[in-house]
């Protein structure tokens, strides 16, 4: 039977559990993560200093240290990659994966023929202390597939029946995407949430023609964030790092121009961009806009984009660099004539 057909059975098995479960709860798919298999049930637990992080697919998510506030966002990667669309890791004791499998084989939902396969895998005609390995409790662990639904279905990507993989042990290098550090460090890219990108601007209500528009975001907020992603059941960890490089601002015409003329502006003193201050009236900002022209009876729309560098470290001394991601964010610009007076 081909691979993707089997990955397809064991979620209309997954269903089946459900539904089972209902009537009796003693057979509940109860893997670490928390739902059926191929789902990515979320299970969230506070911990004793108030920080709250959710179990996805076996993985849990330390955010106390992502950008925070209604504004903030997450990032998009300057290039075409994504994170996984689907991981092994561990997801059932000996004892879990009996309760999950058995009612789908007394049930008949995927065949007979299917279902004596699969007995054949899991359990041992001559000794039933071995079924399921029992025998190796608390000395491993079933990995199966989880998906990422965030991103690019991946139901169908990872089709490796359940193995096992002894406490301490690697699991087998012809498996694709068994989580490691990297990936765990891929995940954790994901749940990254960066701080909203309106800039300051001065003037502030409104800017004049002709007149250098200073703009700049709070030093305070614009610092580096980080999410560490890991597996408990078998001590691994990754760290996701996103540190602010530069600021990219577009004025919503070609009838101005930016400061620098790249409209990319660097950080510096802790911010991107220079507050402005009384008596710079005659000085080019280091990060602003000067518009040519009124906006009327309108508004321009100003476009400020961050860029984040992602770099990560793991478990092992691992480490090493992701695509920098990007978050940005439009607002209304009015833009006046300067009015003369005469005399």
């Amino acid at each position: 039977m081909p691979a993707v057909m089997r990955q397809r059975l064991r979620i209309a098995g997954g269903v089946t559990a459900l539904v089972l479960a209902a009537a009796a709860p003693v057979h509940a798919d109860t893997g670490f993560g928390g739902g059926t298999d191929g789902d990515t049930q979320q299970r969230a637990e506070t911990g004793a200093d108030g920080t709250v992080s959710v179990t996805v697919g076996g993985v849990v998510f330390d955010r106390s240290k992502n950008g925070t506030g209604d504004s903030a966002g997450a990032l998009t990667s300057s290039t075409s990659w994504t994170p996984p669309a689907c991981w092994y890791a561990p997801k059932y004791t000996p004892e879990q994966l009996q309760a999950y499998l058995e009612p789908i084989w007394e049930a008949g939902s995927t065949g007979h023929e299917w279902d004596a396969e699969q007995r054949e895998k899991y359990t041992d005609p001559d000794d039933p202390k071995k079924d399921f390995n029992k025998d190796k409790s608390g000395k491993g662990y079933w990995w199966g597939s989880y998906v990422n639904e965030s991103f690019p279905p991946g139901w169908d990507s990872c089709t490796e029946d359940y193995f096992w993989v002894d406490e301490g042990e690697a699991p087998p290098a012809d498996i694709e995407n068994a989580v490691t550090p990297e990936i765990l460090a891929q995940l954790a890219y994901a749940e990254i949430r960066v701080p909203g990108t309106e800039v300051t601007l001065a003037p502030a209500e409104a800017t004049k023609v002709n007149l250098p528009t200073w703009a700049w975001l709070d030093g305070a907020e614009f610092k580096p964030v980080s999410v560490t992603a890991s597996v408990p059941e078998i001590g691994i960890e990754a760290t996701a790092t996103a540190e602010p490089v530069s600021l990219k601002i577009e004025p919503g015409t070609p009838d101005a121009g930016t400061h620098p003329a790249s409209g990319v502006c660097a950080p510096a003193g802790g911010r991107i961009g220079q507050p402005y201050a009384k008596g710079k009236a005659d000085q080019t900002p280091p990060c602003g806009v000067t518009y040519l022209r009124s906006s009327g009876d309108g508004t321009f729309p100003l476009r400020a984009t961050v860029t984040w560098e992602i770099h990560w470290t793991g478990t092992g001394g691992a480490g090493g660099d992701l695509p920098d991601g990007e978050f940005g964010a439009t607002q209304d610009v009015v833009v006046q004539e300067i009015q003369a007076v005469n005399r």
